[in-house]
């Protein structure tokens, strides 16, 4: 090798430049994937465990978001700061979205995801922990770092979205956002057998049980792909720079979401409570909340097809709206039930139509996705924190 010959590979006329933390690849950026037409619809490998992973997740998440509000009622010193714990988790998740980007782009899917889901076993150990000798404060450092855990998680979607063809990105992102409704459907049971097993600690033992889910993420991590392929759509799309202005809308109708299903969630459980509702009834209702909050999207792009992104959005923010109203009048589990149900399908079809509307127009990098989650994340800390005034506890 001359002095004038370049140490490293050069990408093709036309493709993306070379990029540093790309360890794992030594293929020019915006190489074809071996095999694949660029125009060809294809999914990105890995993306089975990706949607197992996140369903985990979900699950870790759905055990806790019926136990956070109640637990922190009993332990916070203050009634106002009940919902202290919840708001933790959320600050977690916000914290990670830039870190879980870029850990993403240097060291691959693999250690990144693995890492993520390491933080959240050690986040439910510590809550655990916590709740066995009622010390709040330490119950709110678990629930930031199972917060840390969830905003890895919720990178999936964006994962599963990058490493397929630019015609199958929306569907990629929505069936993995979609599996996180199966983990509601095993939330249940779960939630039995830990009362069952437990009742004198049961939400020790539901904290252990979600560091136990967190361990199975950890698995699915460990057994994906080590990082997405480079397909030749991409290369096209690196020529172009992201459209930040067409960031602003999806982005500011998801926060609008989030904020509104945070606030009515966060309310809820002691709501409940304080109706005489059983807290494994309780648990009941949460998860089939979490049940619509990710299943409708095995549908949403479907009807986004019909209706379009804008108009599937501006429904779910209709139905959140709705679910405000049936909620606060709300005395029995039916109708508590109910508002959950119907605030998580308006989140849903919220979420998932601000996506299409950001897959398809804004060519987001990854540090646009990353601020996406990480507006979203913030708006749920508003709205948990509006709870503990506004909604009844």
């Amino acid at each position: 090798m001359t002095a004038t010959e370049p140490s490293v590979p050069q990408a093709a006329e036309g493709g993306a430049a070379a990029r540093a933390g790309r360890m794992a690849c030594f293929c020019p950026p915006g190489a074809p994937a071996p095999g694949v037409a660029p125009d060809s619809a294809r999914w990105s490998p890995g993306v089975a465990t990706l949607a197992a992973g996140f369903a985990l997740s979900v699950l870790s998440q759905s055990l806790a978001l019926g136990m956070l509000p109640l637990a922190g009622r009993l332990l916070a010193p203050d009634l106002r700061l009940m919902s202290a714990p919840y708001v933790a988790m959320l600050l977690g998740a916000a914290t990670a979205t830039f870190p879980a980007s870029f850990l993403l782009d240097a060291f691959g899917r693999r250690a990144a995801l693995a890492l993520g889901a390491s933080l959240g076993v050690a986040g439910g150990l510590i809550m655990a922990w916590a709740l066995s000798f009622d010390l709040f404060a330490p119950f709110c450092l678990g629930a930031f770092w199972l917060g840390v855990a969830q905003g890895f998680s919720l990178f999936y979607r964006h994962e599963a979205a990058l490493g397929s063809t630019a015609s199958a990105q929306a569907r990629a992102a929505l069936i993995v956002f979609g599996s996180g409704g199966l983990a509601g459907l095993v939330g249940p049971a779960l939630a039995y057998v830990v009362a069952q097993t437990a009742p004198a600690s049961l939400f020790a033992a539901t904290a252990l049980a979600a560091a136990f889910a967190q361990v199975l993420v950890l698995v699915m991590a460990v057994l994906t792909t080590a990082r997405a392929p480079i397909l030749p759509h991409q290369a096209t799309r690196a020529e172009a720079r992201p459209d930040w202005r067409a960031f602003v809308a999806p982005s500011l109708v998801a926060a609008l979401a989030w904020f509104g299903m945070t606030a009515a969630m966060v309310a809820a459980p002691g709501a409940m409570a304080g109706c005489g509702i059983g807290v494994p009834v309780v648990f009941s209702a949460i998860s089939w909340h979490v049940v619509a909050m990710y299943a409708p999207a095995f549908f949403a792009g479907a009807l986004a097809r019909r209706i379009g992104a804008q108009n599937i959005a501006a429904l779910g923010l209709a139905l959140i709206a709705a679910a405000w109203g049936l909620e606060y009048f709300a005395r029995d589990y039916w109708r508590f039930a109910s508002a959950l149900i119907a605030v998580a399908v308006g989140w849903s079809f919220a979420t998932a139509g601000a996506s299409l509307r950001l897959y398809g127009r804004a060519n987001p990098s990854r540090a646009m996705l990353a601020a996406h989650d990480a507006i979203l994340f913030l708006s749920a800390i508003v709205g948990a924190i509006l709870a503990a005034f506004w909604l009844p506890v």
